[in-house]
């Protein structure tokens, strides 16, 4: 009916909010894990390092093979791969009797979560109100904490007691939101274009301004993750080893942060949809700068005062809540016929840089202590606030598609 109200997909957006949480858990939850399985598969501290970089580079591929493949044959099938493949790769990993296979088992689960943020992201940016739309990525990257936030219930309690195989193994059965998406009539299944992939492709990239655009997102990319996975998969450590702390100490800390990302994901959308996507990314990346430098340069301080530390720990995830803002922002830069491989593509080659992001904390750490570590983050996290600045402001725009651009790359108002 002409002029009703879109209603919200709520199908579509709690699928997707699942399969993100649960990806986003067995991406992280190495880091709980690590030391016991460096341990008991004999790795070096250099091959734990890599290790944790393979789930990261592997979701290039995965982003890239699995958006082109949603274009071509449709998000739902694809979509449900993407969730099997990754649970998959738990399974392996669980099951490894080698360092080299357990190396294997998280390419394959790098590939599976590569291939289902932009889908997820795109399903939604297509199916809300332009006014919503940073609301609604934000709500959805907001799995993200919660799988983070379960991933330290898991390493922190029931790894001590079954072991990291049974935590692994369990992981997999993630699997079984597969079939309820296979078995979902609410998920889209259409395709977003019947032409040749490598046709709509060029066509995309001859679009004045799309290039430039790729690139920038790109960097935005790699700085605002660089910022998330070079703190976030060494924060463990530096709580449990670098700063001393009791192992109910350490779940403290790292649930309040994951408690303030998840405040500031879902502020994050109020404030890009009113304030605009990069003044938004700015100040959120400020913010953690401010928390992470905090911890860099006064740790010890800090430790003896409980509330600051709660504080500065609440502001650190607060700021990492701009992650939120990936969704809505690459679904309002690329057109709609490539938009899941353009999204997949961006997102996921900005997180297989972070393949590096373990070594380079590690060398940090190696070279000049704690603070060096936790000094990559603040770095990246400035970069952020600065760069955000070279893309366009897309807040409100109508989704883009072929023939609907401006000789800048903006979407045409309708």
């Amino acid at each position: 009916m002409p002029g009703a109200p879109q209603r919200f997909p709520v199908a579509i957006f709690l699928f997707a909010f699942f399969g993100w949480a649960f990806d986003f858990y067995d991406l992280v939850l190495l880091g709980f894990l690590k030391d016991a399985v460096a341990r008991d598969l004999h790795l070096s501290r250099a091959a734990e390092s890599w290790l944790l970089g393979a789930g990261l580079g592997a979701s290039g591929i995965g982003g890239l093979v699995a958006g082109a493949l949603a274009d071509r044959v449709g998000k739902r099938a694809v979509l449900s791969a993407t969730v099997g493949v990754y649970s998959l790769g738990s399974l392996i990993c669980g099951l490894a009797p080698s360092g080299t296979v357990f190396f294997a088992g998280r390419i394959v689960q790098g590939i599976g979560v590569g291939g289902e943020w932009a889908i997820g992201h795109g399903m939604l940016a297509e199916a809300v109100p332009p006014g919503v739309r940073g609301r609604a990525a934000a709500a959805l990257q907001s799995g993200e904490p919660v799988g983070v936030a379960l991933a330290a219930l898991v390493g922190y309690l029931v790894l001590p007691r079954v072991g990291w195989r049974a935590v692994l193994i369990g992981s997999s059965v993630t699997a079984l939101l597969a079939v309820a998406a296979r078995a979902s009539v609410h998920l889209p299944r259409a395709r977003a274009s019947a032409r040749p992939y490598l046709q709509e492709v060029r066509q995309a990239f001859r679009t004045p301004g799309l290039p430039r655009r790729f690139l920038a997102a790109w960097l935005l990319g790699v700085f605002k993750l660089g910022t998330y996975w070079s703190c976030y998969t060494w924060l463990p450590s530096f709580l449990s080893t670098g700063m001393h702390q009791s192992v109910g100490r350490s779940l403290t800390w790292m649930v309040t942060a994951q408690v303030g990302q998840l405040g500031g994901m879902l502020t994050f959308g109020v404030v890009s949809d009113r304030l605009g996507r990069r003044p938004a990314f700015a100040a959120y990346s400020v913010l953690t700068a401010a928390a992470v430098g905090a911890l860099a340069l006064a740790w010890q301080p800090l430790l003896g005062r409980p509330a600051l530390f709660w504080v500065v720990m609440l502001g650190l995830g607060v700021g990492s809540g701009c992650t939120a803002g990936f969704g809505a922002l690459l679904a309002e830069l690329y057109p709609t016929e490539v938009r899941g491989a353009a999204m997949g593509a961006t997102y996921n080659l900005a997180r297989s840089a972070q393949l590096l992001a373990p070594v380079v904390v590690a060398a940090a750490v190696a070279r000049a202590g704690l603070g060096g570590g936790l000094a990559v983050p603040c770095v990246l996290a400035l970069a952020t606030a600065g760069w955000v600045w070279v893309l366009p402001e897309t807040r409100g725009i109508p989704l883009p598609e072929m023939g609907r651009m401006d000789p800048a790359g903006v979407s045409l108002k309708r």
